[in-house]
């Protein structure tokens, strides 16, 4: 199960994704604006935020660059969720930090299958990086074995 976070102005939308997710398996809650997200991001990490990217007060473009610049929410999953249709808005939303992007309106199964592939990503991701900081470790103490080894010989 994953805590979803859902930034929607159409409370609508959100609540219908919310319950589809929720009937998947997953904990969801949602907003209803950008600066509620960040402020609710502060307090507590998701697993996933789902992001719509026209929202009052703060967009969803500006809630990504808050985020990918913040050394506590940098690397969280983000799907942008949005009714903009056009390739160049979701060239812009990867460019910025989504993994994915969710046109509106959406199928209740490609929804649940998206944020799954999402998560799934995610869980793997960490598996690659403890291997990756145990071969750094490892590494200096390689060396280190190298150095007593040439000062033997």
């Amino acid at each position: 199960m994953a805590h979803i976070l859902i930034a929607d102005d159409d409370e609508m939308i959100a609540e219908m994704a919310s319950e589809i997710l929720i009937n998947a398996g997953h904990a969801c809650g949602w907003v209803t604006d950008g600066k509620k997200a960040l402020e609710l991001l502060r307090w507590r990490r998701p697993d996933l935020l789902l992001l719509d990217q026209d929202m009052p007060q703060l967009s969803g473009a500006s809630v990504l660059r808050a985020m990918r610049t913040s050394p506590k929410l940098y690397d969280l999953p983000v799907i942008m969720f949005t009714a903009t249709t056009g390739a160049k808005d979701e060239e812009q939303a990867r460019y910025q930090g989504a993994q994915d992007y969710i046109r509106k309106p959406f199928d209740e199964k490609f929804l649940v299958w998206r944020v799954n592939q999402v998560l799934k990503a995610r869980a793997e991701r960490p598996k690659h990086m403890e291997l990756h900081e145990l071969m750094e470790r490892n590494a200096g103490r390689f060396d280190e074995t190298i150095r007593e080894d040439n000062r033997a010989v």
